[in-house]
Formats: C-alpha cells, structure tokens, sequence
C-alpha cells in the first residue's frame, strides 16, 4: 500500500475522527455473539449512539475522582473513537490493510496506538519483515505473562503488556502503547523464548539439550536482519481505540496539535 509511496516522518494509519475512520480496514466480529461481538464508532464522554440490538455495549472503566476538585469528570475524551467489544478476543478485531494478499510496506521503526483501558483482555500485533523479506508477528496481549517466541511460519513473538495501574493520581484510562520494531527482531532467533513443544517440560528436555538444541526448532525463515517494514497491523478487542500511527522516532518527536488526547470541559 504505502511501499511505492513517499512516507512523511510521521504516518497516521488510523483516525477515528476521520470522515472514514475504516476505509483502510477489514472488520472481524464473531457471528455466534451478536449480543456481545461488535465493532462500532461512538463518542467516547457519552457512549453513544448506543450500537442496535442485540448489541450489549459494555460500560467503560470509571476515571477516579480528581484528587483537586473531587471530581472525576473532564479526563475522558469528547470524541468520536472506535469501540471493539468481544469476551472471544481472537475472533473480533480490525486489521489493516483489509486486503489480505496485499502489504502495509510502512518503512517507520515505531509504531503508536492511543488506546483506552476496558477493563478486559486485549491484544494487537503487528507483522514486520526484514530486508531478506523474511517475515514475523510481534504480538502484544494484557494475559501474556512473560516473553514467548511459538516456531510457526511466521513465527510469533507473543509479549506482555500492561495497561498503567488505576490509581486517584490517574486522569484518564487513554494510554498511548510505542512500539520500537527494529530492536525486537533479535528476539525472533533467541531460544530462551521458545515455548515448550506440546506435552514437554523444561525438565524432560534438559537431559537432551545437546543431542535437540532449542536451536533446531528454527528454519532459517524466522527475521533476523535489518527492520524493512511493516506489513499488517491487527488490533483485538476489547478496548477503545483514537489514533495509529508511524514515525521515525519515538514519543520525543513533536506531534501534530490533533494527535493530542482532548478531554471533556
């Protein structure tokens, strides 16, 4: 999509005040919960327009009260933003680009998401490709516990991520999640992260560690080069999402006025 294109510093993916938020999109919803399984844009302060039925909008985590004025009111936004609910996170979510023979081809090292907190499970990942076109997935997921590398094609850098705690010195449950691609390609040949094979501890395999290295389970195929770029972006529910976005540096670089999170008055 963007390979052939010439790329500004900074590269927005994903608007959901745009005038159409989801023209770059493909949108997954599990079928067999229409009550529960749904995507759609609202305004964020208010929850509305409340989707149709059978839909079953979830309520938002509360702000804490203001620790100033007593009040929690003024820390969400008065914007339109993108809700995707669903209890089977893997079946529901927005991916781009919605062809699925076709590539992002975005060249930045960094990656940005403006996400609110629901209070459930929730995941992206992204897929990056090296400059020997050997591809790999960085999955990030609130129910991941500790750093895992699963040996498929692609191979899945499956990490943890963390929402900030609630607390009365929090604002707002919006975060902003960066991503630096380039130096998690390393990870994709490291076997300290490789997930045990099916039916097989770390005790069982340690006896046999010289005779069957982790090492073996790797095909050659895996990133290990320079970053190229990427070439999907897919994000599960459940959360609330504003903006995506690329760029050559991280969050020290200035932004644009509109990618600042604006809160109700």
């Amino acid at each position: 999509m963007f390979s052939a294109s010439l790329q500004p510093p900074i590269l927005s993916l994903f608007s959901s005040t745009g005038s159409d938020p989801l023209a770059l999109w493909a949108t997954r919803t599990d079928a067999s919960l229409p009550a529960d399984s749904f995507v759609c844009l609202l305004e964020d302060s208010s929850s509305t327009p409340v989707p149709p039925p059978p839909a079953n909008l979830i309520s938002p985590l509360a702000v804490e009260p203001d620790s100033e004025h007593g009040r929690g009111e003024g820390h969400i936004l008065s914007q339109t933003i993108l809700h995707l609910q669903s209890p089977t996170l893997r079946t529901t979510f927005v991916q781009c680009p919605s062809a699925v023979d076709s590539a992002l081809g975005v060249k930045h090292p960094w990656i940005h998401l403006q996400v609110r907190n629901m209070g459930r499970e929730w995941s992206f990942e992204v897929g990056v490709v090296d400059r020997a076109g050997r591809e790999g997935v960085i999955r990030l997921s609130t129910f991941q516990k500790t750093p895992r590398l699963k040996a498929v094609l692609p191979p899945i850098l499956h990490l943890p991520l963390a929402f900030p705690s609630q607390s009365a010195h929090r604002l707002t449950t919006w975060s902003t999640v960066s991503l630096k691609l380039p130096s998690l390609l390393p990870r994709f040949t490291d076997p300290s992260l490789l997930e045990e094979e099916e039916g097989q501890s770390d005790e069982e395999e340690s006896p046999d560690w010289a005779k069957h290295p982790k090492q073996a389970r790797f095909t050659g195929m895996e990133p290990s080069g320079l970053y190229s770029h990427v070439s999907y972006v897919r994000v599960y529910a459940t959360c609330r999402l504003r903006r995506i976005w690329f760029s050559e540096t991280g969050q020290t670089q200035e932004m644009p006025w509109e990618f600042e999170l604006y809160s109700v008055a």
